[in-house]
């Protein structure tokens, strides 16, 4: 997993940033700051998403607010769009060009030579495990090349800043790790990666640090465990397998931060507690002792899915 960067360099930011379509707000008053290395955003459909990342990445003017790319105002200084490589989630591909034709065109359009661009192109494709594709037709790429190929033309250019909403989308097992893999490669070469992904664990997978988003709105954002211990509502769920949850019951009644203690089977016991490293800390005491017959624990609840429930319901 991709942790936090050390460089505590803010790249990219948002000050009470909107877009509305009429009476439709799409981005609320957005206010983020991110920092080299992979961010994922999270949020169901609708939440804005897409409109957010057309925003940071200018292809749509803010309703209010500002966007800054590597310090400046996005919309005031055009030729940051060269320093940006965006994968938007709909297609808008050259459909009668070749995946290497297609590359090496856009790239010329960032003001590289037709040897350079040439060059650029063939390394983004063997990047994206794109090469030996690289010159069919892309109207007879399936899915998952059409994604590899927008990959493809977001990194020729050697941006610093990426934008990936969905990057995923419509790619075998085999292809999503890779593509995984190279989103992680690109944090650790110091890019600044916000990737925007519905399947959580793909997200766990890249990175720790999260933003999540509900209706146009940031619910929370940073790390995902300081995120958790932040939603005191819902206490954490630790399962205890062991010979004798019976007998374990009381060790953890008797607790002051254990709220409810509940015996699921003969094998395992369900501890609720709003301090879940306190719970930790004592269990390898517990566990010396052999009558209890304690053979594991985990928490069911610090996962995305559940955090993000969580924050949903506090949000309403």
């Amino acid at each position: 997993m991709n942790g936090p960067s050390p460089s505590s360099r803010v790249t990219l930011a948002t000050e009470e940033l909107s877009r509305w379509y009429g009476q439709v707000i799409g981005v609320n008053d957005v206010t983020v700051s991110i920092t080299p290395g992979v961010t994922g955003l999270l949020g169901l459909n609708g939440a804005g998403k897409s409109t957010l990342f057309k925003v940071m990445a200018g292809q749509l003017t803010p309703s209010k607010g500002v966007v800054r790319v590597l310090g400046h105002d996005l919309f005031r200084h055009r030729g940051l769009f060269r320093r940006i490589g965006f994968v938007a989630e709909a297609d808008a591909l050259y459909e009668s060009m070749t995946g290497r034709e297609m590359l090496v065109y856009l790239t010329r359009l960032q003001g590289f030579s037709r040897a350079e661009a040439r060059r650029r192109a063939d390394a983004a494709l063997e990047r994206t495990h794109l090469s030996d594709d690289a010159d069919r037709t892309v109207r007879g790429y399936s899915k998952g090349m059409r994604q590899k190929i927008k990959l493809a033309q977001a990194l020729a250019h050697d941006p610093e800043v990426f934008f990936l909403d969905e990057p995923f989308n419509g790619m075998d097992p085999v292809s999503r790790r890779e593509a995984m893999e190279l989103v992680v490669r690109l944090g650790e070469e110091g890019k600044t990666v916000l990737v925007s992904s519905h399947i959580l664990h793909e997200v766990e997978a890249m990175t720790s640090r999260i933003l999540l988003m509900h209706r146009g709105r940031i619910l929370a954002e940073g790390d995902i465990g300081e995120i958790r211990d932040a939603v005191e509502r819902h206490p954490h769920r630790i399962e205890i397998r062991c010979d004798q949850p019976r007998a374990l019951a009381p060790r953890f009644i008797e607790m002051e931060e254990v709220q409810g203690v509940r015996v699921e089977s003969e094998k395992i016991l369900l501890v609720e507690s709003d301090l879940p490293r306190e719970v930790f800390r004592r269990l390898p005491h517990l566990a010396l002792d052999a009558s209890l017959g304690i053979h594991s624990w985990t928490t069911l609840d610090d996962d995305l899915k559940s955090l993000f429930e969580y924050l949903v319901e506090d949000g309403r």
